[in-house]
């Protein structure tokens, strides 16, 4: 039988983000399209959520992704070589094998995100939010009534989930099952930062550091090093998010950093990005074959 939501229970509906503990009665009564959502699911289970990046266009780009065990493949509009029909060609690839697509928007405009979220991405990312009022705006895009004014018509979100929801319970579920992240990489941002991750609707803060270090601390990340203000800037945004009871979020150029930051309490990062690791393994594989590195394996085969 399916639950019927109405405006009293969206209002009430149990938060992803919050900091106790999820009864096993809302891990039961999860909607088909919560619990297809993986990043959310894991997310709500409290678990370190490890994604890919993909800018490259290409259903097989992102099936390789989405293939190498990860929880989310982010589909970049923003930085990416990913227009609108890449990334409706790249949502459909990752969902299919029972990743998370996430889709980052070029801008906050409503009719991107209406875009993303009607190709069944699993959840947006929006880039450079700079105050509390964008980031009440962006929940209104990104949530159908009465939490929001997203449009409702497309018949290809549905299929992006499994089971798949009928049109009904895709408007039902929608609210509930979907994430809306914001990045913080502003100097705006940065200074209303509480005010921000106590937004409803809000998911995740996501620390773009790169942007955060030339826009907000004006020190950038050069040859890897970090100014300790934008390491004092990354502290506070993790202790906001964390008050509010939100998710956190960074972007890591791979494992290693990943890892780090998971250790320091961060909730959702990505371990690898398809542009540039495909030019370091290229080069790699380049400086074993003419012996400037020894390979650290085999022969091969």
């Amino acid at each position: 039988m399916n639950r019927v939501w109405t405006s009293a229970t969206l209002r009430l509906r149990p938060a992803l983000t919050t900091n106790k503990p999820r009864p096993l009665s809302i891990a039961r009564n999860m909607s088909a399209m919560q619990a297809s959502n993986k990043l959310r699911t894991a997310l709500l289970e409290g678990k370190k959520v490890f994604g890919a990046w993909q800018m490259l266009p290409g259903a097989n780009v992102s099936r390789v992704l989405a293939r190498s065990g990860v929880d989310w493949v982010l589909v970049d509009c923003e930085h990416g070589n990913l227009d609108d029909g890449a990334m409706h060609d790249a949502v459909p690839a990752i969902a299919a094998l029972g990743v998370s697509p996430i889709v980052r928007l070029p801008d906050m405009q409503g009719w991107m995100v209406k875009r993303a979220l009607d190709s069944g991405a699993h959840g947006i990312v929006v880039p450079l939010l700079r105050t509390p009022e964008e980031a009440r705006q962006l929940v209104q895009s990104a949530k159908f009534p009465p939490l929001g004014r997203r449009g409702f018509g497309s018949p290809i979100a549905t299929e992006r989930f499994n089971p798949e929801p009928s049109f009904t319970q895709y408007l039902q579920q929608a609210n509930d099952a979907l994430l809306t992240i914001v990045q913080i990489e502003t100097k705006e941002a940065l200074e209303s930062i509480d005010e921000i991750a106590a937004v409803d609707g809000i998911d995740v803060l996501f620390i773009g550091p790169f942007d955060l270090a030339g826009n907000a601390i004006g020190h950038p990340i050069i040859e890897g090093v970090m100014a300790s203000e934008l390491k004092e800037a990354i502290a506070k945004i993790l202790a906001a998010s964390q008050k509010a009871g939100k998710k956190t979020g960074v972007y890591c150029t791979g494992g290693k950093q990943a890892k780090v930051y998971a250790d320091q309490g961060f909730d959702m990062m990505n371990v690898v990005t398809d542009y540039t690791s495909l030019g370091l393994v290229a080069k790699e594989q380049l400086a074993f074959a003419d012996g400037s590195v020894a390979p650290a394996r085999g022969k091969g085969y």
